[in-house]
């Protein structure tokens, strides 16, 4: 203890120690077994510092004063593995661990171009879709808005704004949904059934116990036992920290938490999901009877043998030489991911999503859609290209527009600006004159439904009834525009009659089956409360477009001077 006590004695050693009393220190003063610093040089009465002497000196002879790094004790140990963490969970990557690693190979993007299927006119000409003096006709319509900082995606159902989304350009960080990462565990938490794994974002993401692929015959003795025992094995038998597994991102971070991760992996097509290394087999159950019968015929045949294959919705009446060329496609994907998987050190992005536009059209683009307009030409001709290789029979409907010659931007033209500006109030109109209030919390979202001017006609359960059906439909409307996820609780106004009460349990669950996001109801309790669940992918719109007021930090109240000192 002396000894490690002893750089930060120097400062009383000196003014009272021993060269002030005698002028001369101890001859046979000698360095001790396992101490690494040097023997004390003569007329020195302290144990000399570490390094050359000379450096450590001032021009009087005196020794100079140590200066400690900033950061304390704990920041150059990142160079060890390439990056460390801090208490609040983020990565603190070491700069010289970067330049040793050298320049990361370019991450996996997914193919957006290729030849297209041919197809008789007769088949183009069914899934050209309806059209009316030459124009296409559908139920909704895509406007795709290409700005400085962000592009934004709005869906429109005649002119009434359905869903917005906003994607921000080269973002690595908080919009990776979707991609697939070499990652390596940091910690594992058998009390959390969960494990820390460093993707190269600034938080590590979080992979529970659930989501973790293994192997039965890598598991040790005790793990084997619990597997045999029909136990799924815990996940400190499974995962290792240092280990380096394949991963993908399921939920982007929200706030102060992490991304979520699964290491089942799927790479979505335009018309199937190719499960890697899984024996995965399905088909859309929202297809018809006959002609999932028709896709499991043709899936007989295109499914790989080590790989699993799930038929999409969009699969329907489609050939068995589109589905092939599909599934030929993402496996090209999938080998060079295990390629650059084999040749990179974790953390490493391995697969990139494609732009947040491109994504969109290949989960929705169909037939009901009257057009896709883009108002950027580079965006534009990608996306052209990209439908003319999956659904030729629909790059028609990809339109450009040109804010110069039109003269209104893209969104003021379609009524956009005007109906986000009004999803961002907490007060909701109901067309018979009610309202709703929506609240959102940190543990979850309240709307309140009120009968505000609607006064009815014949009785207060009928003006009540008839109110709260109109807020089922709007509450499912403002749900999927905003998209709240998370727990929500929502408020009718009270209703006496149970018949009533069914029915607007019955609307709404009707209004939520047009969401595409996953959603939980439950009935209705004797309060009036309502209490569901909906899946939370990312940020809603409100975070993607206003950030916290600086004076009130978002709770929207602001201290009184001279109340409170």
């Amino acid at each position: 203890m002396a000894d490690e006590q002893a750089p930060n004695d120097t400062p009383s050693r000196q003014s009272g120690g021993g060269a002030g009393q005698g002028g001369s220190p101890s001859a046979d003063s000698k360095p001790q077994i396992g101490d690494s610093r040097p023997a004390p040089k003569i007329g020195d009465s302290r144990p000399a510092p570490q390094g050359d002497g000379a450096q450590n000196q001032g021009g009087d002879g005196q020794p100079k004063k140590r200066r400690r790094r900033r950061g304390g004790r704990g920041r150059g140990r990142g160079g060890q593995g390439g990056g460390g963490q801090n208490q609040n969970g983020q990565n603190q990557n070491n700069r010289g661990g970067q330049q040793k690693q050298g320049v990361r190979p370019a991450p996996v993007e997914a193919i957006t171009s290729g030849d297209a299927v041919e197809l008789d006119e007769k088949t183009l000409k069914r899934r050209r879709g309806r059209t009316r003096k030459g124009k296409a006709v559908g139920r909704y319509l895509m406007c795709v808005h290409v700005g400085p900082k962000a592009t934004q995606i709005a869906t429109l159902e005649g002119r009434k704004l359905l869903e917005h989304q906003v994607s921000r350009p080269a973002d690595d960080i908080s919009q990776i949904h979707g991609n697939i990462y070499l990652g390596r565990v940091q910690n594992v938490l058998p009390g959390m059934e969960a494990a820390f794994v460093d993707i190269a974002t600034p938080k590590n993401a979080v992979l529970y116990a659930g989501d973790v692929q293994y192997d039965a015959d890598d598991l040790d003795n005790e793990g084997k036992g619990e597997k045999r025992g029909g136990k799924q094995p815990r996940i400190e038998d499974v995962l290792k920290a240092k280990q380096s597994i394949l991963t993908q991102v399921t939920k982007n971070p929200i706030a102060h938490k992490g991304a979520r991760l699964t290491q089942e992996v799927s790479l979505p097509g335009r018309f199937v999901v190719l499960v890697p290394n899984s024996s995965t087999y399905g088909i859309s159950k929202r297809l018809p009877d006959g002609e999932r019968k028709r896709l499991r015929n043709i899936l007989d045949k295109a499914k790989p043998k080590q790989h699993g294959v799930i038929v999409r919705t969009a699969a329907e009446n489609v050939t068995a030489e589109e589905i092939k060329a599909d599934v030929d496609r993402l496996l090209a994907q999938w080998d060079d991911i295990e390629k650059l998987s084999k040749s990179t050190k974790a953390p490493a992005l391995l697969y990139r999503e494609p732009e947040a536009a491109v994504r969109i059209i290949r989960e929705e683009f169909t037939k009901d859609f009257r057009g896709v307009i883009i108002d950027d030409k580079e965006l534009f001709e990608e996306v052209k290209g990209y439908v003319e290789a999956i659904t030729p029979a629909l790059a028609d409907r990809i339109e450009y527009y040109d804010e110069e010659a039109e003269g209104l931007p893209l969104f003021e033209r379609q009524h956009i600006d005007e109906q986000l500006r009004k999803a961002l109030d907490r007060k909701v109109w109901l067309p018979g004159g009610g309202s709703l209030i929506i609240e959102g919390t940190e543990a979850l979202t309240v709307i309140d439904v009120n009968t505000g001017k609607n006064v009815g006609k014949s009785s207060l359960e009928e003006t009540v009834f008839r109110n709260n059906l109109e807020a089922a439909e709007e509450v499912a409307n403002q749900l999927r525009l905003r998209d709240i996820g998370g727990i929500i609780v929502i408020d009718f106004v009270d209703m006496e009659v149970a018949k009533n009460r069914d029915e607007v349990i019955k609307t709404f669950r009707q209004a939520l089956a047009r969401d595409k996001t996953r959603t939980q109801v439950f009935d209705i309790s004797e309060l009036g409360l309502v209490e569901m669940t909906r899946k939370r992918i990312g940020e809603g719109l409100l975070e993607s477009v206003t950030t916290a007021c600086d004076s009130c930090d978002g709770r929207g109240h602001v201290m009184i001077d001279g109340i409170l000192d």
